[in-house]
């Protein structure tokens, strides 16, 4: 049975009540059993809405059944012969209703159960009666009409439901695209914003190097000339230096972020280089304990990286994760698998962790430069992690904790199993990531 929804009154069924009521005036007025059949129907009729909302699955069903024990009645109670009563045509609505609510196939199963609801008047007829040939084909035409509306009915139903589902499928696929093209101007903005940052930063970075390149050497001599006179003039010199240091990593990260990225394409087990990243963060973590569970697929297919690039994406998602769990310790988990969308397959990278997580609001933010959960961060770290998987073709994502844990975020990559830079034939190619 297919699905139909309707509401629970609407003008058809007041309709119906109208021409029920005019039954009722009609002979046989005084037939009782005749008002208070076509007074069940009228309340059916009312109700139908209500049964369907209460019973989707069986209600349809329901609703023939009763329709057809009704009109059984009816004729049951208006006429001396029941079969030749001409109140027949009330078969006509459990046969339209079963067209309504369901398939071709059981649309024709409940109009033959309902033609031999009218033909079981047959068998009482033939014990005082002696039907004639001209008798048995009133009944036959009488039996093709009932069938008749059923089907034309159904036919109508079957070819509405049928456009229905292609809107609701169109629908969908808009609803797709419009989401996909939300996504691209939205992408296309944050390019756009990275872009004109990274030119102001990789000018005010090439400003602040030569400065700070001045101060460390100054400071440096001074050193080495106050080391034995002046102690406290040699320590001043020695915060100089070291901050100095810290600001020029600082600017490093920020020319980093700014400049093209030079990727050397060429196919590679990325689970060789996502393992690297994890042994270099967890030889340096000097944090809690933390166990990292590894799910690795078997057969992945090669793709192309740049491995330098690559790994230093992977580090970085790694260090936060670590970051995230802190002095508590905690879980990291870390799967590929092969997966596919809508335009290539390829291999996904999940590096879910089990630390207080990501709100939601940040995480519409969290791949934007200078957005960052940690207090001592300046934010690139997750910007350029983007930038390098965005060259690469591929997608990055935050999820929720998956596996049953309630806590922690999940960083999904999306990596594709060939990159088209305008040559099917090259082995490995380079591309400049701006």
């Amino acid at each position: 049975m297919t699905e139909q929804k309707r509401s629970i009154v609407n003008w058809m069924d007041l309709l119906l009540l109208f021409f029920l009521a005019g039954l009722a005036l009609v002979p046989p007025v005084k037939e009782f059993h005749k008002q208070e059949v076509l007074l069940a129907f009228g309340i059916l009729q009312l109700a139908e809405g209500w049964l369907m909302a209460q019973l989707p699955r069986r209600g349809a069903a329901y609703l023939v059944l009763l329709k057809i024990a009704l009109a059984t009645l009816l004729i049951d109670h208006t006429g001396e012969v029941s079969i030749n009563s001409s109140y027949w045509p009330i078969y006509f609505l459990p046969a339209v209703t079963a067209a309504e609510y369901f398939g071709p196939w059981a649309t024709l199963g409940w109009t033959t159960l309902t033609c031999a609801a009218y033909c079981s008047f047959l068998y009482p007829a033939l014990q005082e009666y002696e039907l004639s040939v001209e008798s048995y084909s009133q009944l036959a035409i009488r039996i093709l009409f009932i069938f008749l509306p059923a089907m034309v009915v159904n036919r109508f139903v079957v070819e509405i439901r049928r456009q229905t589902r292609r809107y609701q499928e169109l629908a969908e696929t808009l609803s797709q695209t419009n989401r996909r093209l939300e996504q691209a101007q939205e992408d296309a903005r944050r390019s756009e914003r990275l872009a004109a940052l990274g030119q102001l930063s990789a000018g005010l970075a090439h400003e602040i190097r030569n400065p700070l390149g001045v101060i460390k050497g100054s400071a440096e001599m001074l050193n080495q000339k106050l080391a034995q006179s002046d102690p406290l003039a040699t320590e001043l010199a020695g915060y100089i230096s070291s901050e100095t240091n810290r600001l020029s990593a600082l600017v490093t990260r920020f020319l980093d972020f700014a400049r093209p990225l030079h990727a050397d394409l060429a196919p590679a087990n990325i689970t060789v280089v996502l393992d690297r990243a994890l042994e270099d963060v967890s030889r340096v973590w000097k944090g809690g304990e933390v166990r990292v569970h590894k799910d690795y697929e078997r057969a992945l297919p090669d793709v192309p990286l740049d491995e330098g690039l690559c790994e230093q994406a992977f580090l970085n998602i790694v260090q936060n994760a670590y970051d995230a769990m802190g002095s508590e310790g905690g879980e990291l988990y870390v799967s590929v698998k092969k997966a596919r969308t809508d335009r290539s397959s390829g291999v996904e990278v999940r590096i879910q962790d089990s630390g207080p997580g990501i709100s939601m609001e940040l995480r519409e933010q969290i791949f934007n430069p200078f957005v960052t959960t940690k207090k001592t961060g300046v934010g690139l770290g997750l910007s350029i992690v983007s930038k390098i998987i965005d060259g690469h073709h591929g997608s990055i994502r935050i999820e929720n904790a998956s596996g049953g844990h309630t806590s922690g975020a999940a960083f999904v990559m999306f990596f594709p199993a060939s990159v088209d830079v305008g040559s099917s034939s090259a082995q490995s190619a380079h591309l400049v990531i701006s």
